[in-house]
């Protein structure tokens, strides 16, 4: 069935507007709107139920009626008035039902309401009525129609093209700064402003700092006795040490710290740093200058905290850090025994630890955030230095997620081999740092 026949079918059985029509054979032709194509394929139409009338035919009227009502084309209308034949009242379109506003108001609209926000690149999202996307699917079916595009697809196409001329902008589908969605038929436009992600590393050259912002357990973060009224269990975090400064240059809703794996509160982290994101939500600033933000950071930290390498990152960093990409690390940690240690006791350590895999089971400390279950992890090198009579200090390069601590006292059996097993006495730890995170390399 060629293209007029079919939409003089569909127009005899529903009205359309011109978009709509048009819609159904969006395939056909080249850089020309719905809209074009709807009057067009009218146009011609009327031409030929002209060419009919004047032939005598009564088809003819027949169809400029339908093109003057169901089509609403005014062409029609006016061979018809020319005629002396009249035609009722234009319908409205069955698929849109004329509750479509003003594309280019719409476009307006949004950029209006994205006017606070820095942005370089956006997405056009639409949200129909259910009983539409319905009815136009039915539709499409009933008529057997192939060469059309969904009515969301249009939208979204018209509206984004819009948008990008009002800002200069340009749509992104995959990583877009800022989404939004509209519902031409409500008139609704809902902006989601995406997350702004900056990676780096940062080291702790102090004890006591915590890697998160920890709430007071009694007060929840409002403040009370407890706490001395600052609402948190430990005064320091380099998540507030990074994230303060960050939400203040960006102007961003509120901040999440992300980093690759964690220190205990009273270890350092030293040599290179651990790698991080902070995930600024709703950033009304972008085109930040992060060599200005690392200085402002690290002044602030008063040398407890100190960041490097600030990058704009994306999501994709994140989930590469939860998923475990650090492979080794090297820790240095000094352990007090129970007991005077020989030099002959200290190669036995240093030569039973270097190649062997540690069978750890979840540590007690960590159980209630942890599941219980054995883990086994690697110790590539080790390294014994002896500081007293009975005390050493431990360099030890393994597979990430091992623990440090356990390693040395054993944790009552949970832990095997340990330090406090190889020499079989005491063994506790103390002043633990991080030297080194060696990550995997991306590919």
């Amino acid at each position: 069935m060629e293209i007029l026949e079919k939409a003089q079918k569909i127009l005899e059985k529903h009205p359309l507007c011109n978009r709509c029509l048009g819609r159904q054979f969006a395939l056909l032709g080249y850089n020309m709107e719905n809209q074009t194509r709807g009057e067009t394929v009218k146009l011609l139409l009327t031409m030929k139920a002209h060419e009919k009338t004047l032939a005598g035919k009564k088809a003819g009227g027949a169809m400029l009626k339908t093109l003057a009502t169901n089509g609403a084309f005014p062409t029609a209308r006016q061979i018809l008035e020319m005629q002396k034949k009249r035609a009722s009242e234009a319908k409205k379109c069955y698929l849109c039902e004329e509750k479509v506003g003003n594309i280019g108001e719409l476009a307006k609209k949004a950029v209006e309401l994205l006017s606070d926000y820095e942005f370089s690149t956006f997405l056009v999202g639409i949200k129909l009525p259910t009983e539409i996307e319905e009815r136009e699917d039915e539709f499409k079916a009933e008529f057997g129609l192939s060469l059309g595009e969904d009515m969301r697809n249009e939208f979204s196409r018209i509206i984004g093209r819009e948008i990008s001329g009002l800002t200069s902008k340009e749509a992104d589908f995959n990583k877009p700064d800022v989404s939004i969605l509209v519902n031409p038929f409500s008139q609704q436009i809902t902006p989601q402003i995406n997350p702004l992600y900056i990676a780096g590393k940062y080291k702790k050259l102090v004890r006591g700092v915590s890697q998160s912002r920890w709430l007071c357990r009694e007060c929840k973060g409002k403040g009370c006795e407890e706490c001395n009224w600052t609402g948190k269990t430990y005064a320091d975090s380099v998540e507030d040490f990074v994230a303060t400064p960050t939400l203040e240059l960006t102007r961003g809703k509120a901040a999440e710290f992300h980093g690759s794996g964690r220190e205990d509160i009273d270890a350092r982290m030293l040599g290179k740093g651990r790698p991080f994101v902070i995930e600024v939500k709703q950033p009304k600033k972008r085109f930040i200058n992060l060599k200005t933000l690392e200085k402002t950071i690290n002044k602030r930290a008063l040398g407890k905290v100190e960041v490097h390498g600030l990058e704009l990152a994306d999501k994709g960093v994140i989930r590469r850090l939860k998923k475990g990409e650090v492979i080794e690390k090297v820790y240095r940690v000094n352990v007090e025994f129970g007991k005077k240690i020989s030099n002959k006791e200290l190669t036995k350590l240093e030569e039973t630890l270097k190649g062997t895999v540690v069978h750890q089971r979840t540590p007690q400390r960590v159980l209630r955030r942890k599941a219980d279950k054995v883990r086994e992890k690697y110790i590539y090198e080790a390294k014994v230095k002896r500081l007293t009579p009975n005390r050493a200090q431990l360099n030890v390069r393994c597979q990430g997620g091992l623990y440090i601590k356990e390693l040395v006292t054993g944790d009552d059996g949970r832990t095997k081999p340990s330090v406090a097993e190889i020499l079989d006495t005491k063994a506790t730890p103390s002043e633990l740092d991080v030297l080194e995170v060696i990550e995997r390399k991306q590919k």
